[in-house]
């Protein structure tokens, strides 16, 4: 489990740290009890310390003194990230599909790529698909967020949104197969299921002896299952069922992730709460 952590970007790990446990812990904690926390996941004392002074001198972090000891804090940037974060996590997008299609398109110059690439990456991060490099699609009305982006860019003259009906030729879930790679995605659906499915049977057998489950051993699959998972909602356009393959795996291993993320959340709470030391007012 510890090899799988130590894979993940040590930023990324104090970021789930912060949006799974402190930010409902009053959002602020002591660096030692940080350093504790994230020993269980295989990172020094060194590497904590790094990467809190790395996140401190870009923006992610506030950092406050009181006496010797130093707390940290979300910054305003970081805290509208995880919340956008846990938003797609935890409350995909839902609802009955129009049958309409939204398409952007754009003609950004060349003296503005820099723009053109930003939007290209948000438009991914809203979940549309490329038909191709000027043209994305979306089954969702995304209108308010493309308008955003593009004015925040400054770009908003070069891009347009249409609302369409599709006629011709290929299917609905043809066209979709070729916006998204669905394929993919479904693959690994498949293997966060194949990996988690089995261990979360295993343990919810453990936990109904619940004094024979350390939890510190709770958090740390917790944190890993979560850090997994996580990428999903960032790569899955959650499309409606009508564009998505027969044997789509999407809904099941969400399932399963919730079932088992809630099942090791008590524990997982325990041991945070035995090494958590809140900053003094």
């Amino acid at each position: 489990m510890l090899a799988g952590i130590m894979a993940l970007g040590s930023q990324d790990m104090v970021f789930t740290l912060y949006g799974d446990y402190i930010r409902y812990r009053g959002g602020e904690i002591w660096t030692g009890s940080l350093i504790k926390l994230l020993k269980h996941l295989g990172m020094s004392e060194q590497a904590v310390r790094s990467v809190l002074s790395r996140m401190w001198k870009k923006g992610w972090l506030k950092r406050r003194r009181v006496g010797r000891k130093s707390y940290y804090s979300l910054t305003k940037k970081s805290q509208e990230l995880l919340a956008a974060g846990a938003e797609r996590i935890f409350e995909p997008k839902d609802g009955d599909w129009s049958g309409h299609w939204y398409i952007i398109a754009y003609n950004v110059p060349e003296s503005r790529r820099q723009q053109r690439n930003k939007l290209r990456r948000q438009l991914t991060w809203m979940g549309c698909g490329a038909f191709n490099t000027a043209i994305w699609v979306s089954p969702w009305d995304i209108t308010e967020s493309v308008s955003e982006v593009s004015r925040r860019l400054g770009i908003e003259e070069h891009v347009q949104v249409f609302r369409s009906e599709h006629v011709g030729f290929a299917s609905a879930k043809e066209l979709a197969a070729e916006c998204w790679d669905l394929e993919r995605i479904n693959s690994q659906y498949a293997d966060f299921i194949d990996r988690y499915g089995p261990m979360l049977e295993r343990d919810k057998a453990r936990l109904e002896d619940w004094d024979q489950v350390d939890p510190a051993e709770c958090f740390t699959t917790r944190f890993m299952l979560l850090h997994e998972y996580r990428e999903f909602p960032f790569v899955d356009p959650h499309l409606p069922p009508e564009l998505l393959p027969s044997d789509w795996l999407g809904q099941r291993a969400n399932e399963l992730f919730k079932e088992y993320y809630a099942l090791l959340t008590a524990k997982a709470n325990q041991f945070v709460d035995s090494v958590f030391q809140k900053a003094p007012p």
